[in-house]
């Protein structure tokens, strides 16, 4: 067990070396990484909206539910609902269900390539293909995942505003004055910490499982599968250390 985490730290580390390199190609790079881009943000936005507004809303009724207490402003609601939605819904469980979509696919691509000698080919025409095929989808993720982040936190709070204001728990003028109350702009500077941090993950370890892949489609499905754990479990630790370094 020891031995084979030591392996697979050790071939990812090489993989992170081997593409810090100049690309061969700029235009080629470019192109490559504004299609990674469109891939990586276009592609999950249906998703990031639905999840979004769903757990603002879910977060603004369950919290009402809670909060009985008539010495309790209903203000208080939109303000627990933001904290969540910055803190922890918005980067975290967003970025989970990221590893899925994003990961899943970026190991899919690199293992269905890796299969069918792509990479091979690229490597025989003196293409550095860890630089071309995976530096290009990290720097997407990095561009593109923190702006999703940002776009899902603003619709999760607006979610909740809507759901509160619907479902009577809160009205949206209370709403609004308890997203304004006792805001502090540092809890918004820590969830993009976190976002960069698990966009590297979701990106990086994807492309390892699946730049590595020997066999067939069979093999391809494990290393997405084991790409997608292995991201979520890197993901929590990763929340785990960052929770504990950052937040005074």
């Amino acid at each position: 067990m020891v031995a084979r985490f030591l392996s697979q730290l050790g071939g990812f580390l090489l993989m992170l070396r081997a593409m810090l390199k100049r690309p061969d190609n700029g235009r080629m790079f470019w192109k490559e990484f504004m299609h990674q881009c469109g891939e990586i943000g276009i592609g999950s936005l249906p998703i990031v909206i639905i999840i979004s507004i769903f757990l603002g809303a879910v977060t603004t009724i369950q919290t009402a539910y809670q909060l009985v207490s008539p010495i309790i402003p209903r203000s208080a609601i939109a303000q627990i609902t933001r904290d969540s939605v910055i803190l922890e819904l918005a980067p975290t469980v967003l970025c989970i269900v990221l590893s899925g979509v994003v990961g899943s696919k970026i190991a899919s691509e690199l293992g269905n390539m890796r299969s069918t000698e792509q990479i091979d080919a690229l490597e025989i025409m003196g293409v550095n293909s860890s630089n071309f095929l995976i530096m290009t989808k990290i720097l997407a993720s990095l561009l593109v995942i923190p702006l999703l982040v940002v776009l899902s936190g603003v619709l999760a709070i607006w979610g909740g505003r809507f759901a509160g204001n619907l479902s009577g728990a809160i009205s949206s003028t209370n709403f609004d004055i308890g997203l304004h109350t006792n805001f502090f702009p540092y809890n918004v500077f820590f969830a993009m910490c976190k976002a960069y941090t698990f966009a590297f993950i979701i990106s990086s370890i994807s492309a390892y499982y699946g730049y590595n892949v020997k066999g067939g489609a069979l093999e391809i499905g494990r290393a997405s599968t084991t790409a997608v754990v292995v991201s979520c479990i890197m993901i929590l630790f990763a929340d785990y250390v960052l929770a504990g370094v950052l937040l005074p």
